[in-house]
């Protein structure tokens, strides 16, 4: 499979691609997660070490993904790199998930969350949120759809509003309000610690979640063998500390117990620090991390289905590449197809944003495995390719990252019950279509690399 990567294309810089990967990470889940972390977490010590621990996971899988990428451009990303490592069909099972399950509902699930927000501020009726999450998902993809520069700049705009507004929260919160007197905490509901703790991690780790959405910016960034690795560490710095600060603040307004309870925290946050315009301060910064969120998943979740083109002569028509707007808008518009009957799921489901969270969180990390793999089996197979960037303590660092997305894999689905066997489901249904796949891939692959 040769790299289509061209100077042309290549036109995002280290700024453009932090911003891309800031956006994608800081999200809503830092203002719906941490009650379910703190649920699980038996002081106020290890709630803060699951968060730290989180941090430490993405970075230990972003320096991964900096040697991937840096060795290995191209901008289908995870769809690249497990062609490569494990063969096209495992590829074309993961563009069939990603598709199908992992991006699609990523995407539903944020849309929905700025769905409930924007219809606080402008209600539409008894759909209103459906309504606005479609809308969203519709003009941020034709915005992508206008070309890559429109989108980066706008991701820009966006992430810097919303680190910024997440930072002036976090101030006002140790500034104005008043601290939880120090008192012994509960111990969480039952089980083990171990377990309690991987439950915990699973949490905290979907609010990290999108660091790897990255892989999809290595086809078009400037000079990636150098700055491939800066992204990625200067991304995960930056998100681990902004978080940290964060919890800082819940703790130290609500208490561990008070957090725990807390079905809002963001609602009850902004309530202590706004006061009674504290709902619509609220919605407005959650629309603006939401869309975020959702620009940069929709840059980067349209990249597997332009590869996925590529290499499958009956779906060649989603791999075309728009010179003019430097952009795959026909994989934009199938994203956004695939997306839109997720998100009427959502609308007459009673639990859709949960279900839609227990529906990719196992197939998610099944795949995160392989790619953690596809490093050590990529040195072995291709020795003879240049590594601008090598993940520091081979093979032990890979060997991590792979065991814990195994554990979170473990957690995960034991956690999402029936919803974890509908996404396996959903993913054993896309088996048919490996004989599509062009048997010569792999051998193209390799010839190019």
């Amino acid at each position: 499979m040769t790299s289509l990567v061209s100077s042309q294309r290549a036109g995002l810089s280290v700024i453009d691609a932090v911003a891309m990967l800031v956006g994608v990470v800081i999200g809503v889940g830092i203002f719906g997660l941490p009650p379910l972390v703190a649920q699980h977490a038996g002081s106020a010590e290890l709630y803060l070490a699951l968060w730290l621990a989180g941090g430490l996971v993405m970075l230990i899988g972003a320096l991964c993904y900096g040697e991937l990428g840096a060795a290995h451009p191209d901008q289908g990303g995870e769809y690249h790199y497990l062609s490569l490592a494990w063969g096209p069909q495992v590829a074309l099972l993961f563009a069939w998930a990603r598709g199908t399950v992992i991006q699609t509902g990523a995407i539903a699930v944020v849309a929905f969350i700025y769905g409930d927000y924007a219809q606080r501020l402008l209600p539409l009726g008894e759909y209103g949120s459906a309504w606005h999450a479609a809308s969203v998902v519709v003009a941020l993809t034709l915005l992508n759809v206008l070309g890559t520069r429109e989108s980066r700049r706008a991701q820009v705009f966006f992430t810097g509003v919303t680190v910024l507004a997440l930072l002036t929260v976090v101030l006002a919160g140790l500034a104005l309000a008043e601290p939880q007197p120090s008192i012994a905490s509960n111990a969480p509901a039952g089980g083990s610690l171990a377990g309690m703790l991987g439950m915990g991690m699973v949490f905290v780790l979907l609010t990290y979640g999108g660091w790897n959405e990255a892989a999809y910016l290595s086809g078009e960034l400037r000079n990636p063998a150098r700055n491939m690795s800066r992204v990625l560490l200067i991304g995960t710095a930056v998100v681990t500390a902004i978080y940290l600060l964060a919890n800082l603040v819940f703790l130290n307004i609500f208490g561990l117990d008070g957090l725990r309870q807390s079905d809002a925290v963001a609602a009850d946050l902004m309530s202590i620090v706004a006061g009674p315009r504290a709902e619509a301060l609220l919605a407005m910064f959650v629309c603006l991390t939401a869309l975020s969120t959702l620009n940069a998943t929709l840059f980067t979740g349209a990249r597997v289905y332009y590869a996925l083109g590529r290499d499958v002569p009956l779906l060649a028509f989603i791999g075309r590449w728009n010179e003019r707007g430097a952009t795959p808008v026909r994989a934009l518009l199938l994203q956004c197809v695939l997306t839109l009957p997720l998100i009427l799921f959502g609308a007459l489901s009673a639990n859709g944003v949960e279900t839609m969270v227990a529906y990719t969180a196992p197939v998610f990390w099944l795949f995160m495995s392989l790619v953690a793999l596809a490093l050590i089996r990529l040195r072995q197979r291709q020795p003879w390719v240049r590594r601008p960037f090598s993940v520091p303590l081979y093979p032990l660092t890979p060997l991590l990252f792979a065991a814990t997305c195994l554990g979170l894999l473990y957690s995960s689905t034991l956690y999402a019950g029936s919803g974890a066997l509908l996404g396996l489901l959903v993913l054993g249904a896309g088996l048919p279509l490996l004989a599509l796949q062009r048997p010569q891939a792999v051998e193209q692959g390799e010839h190019a690399e």
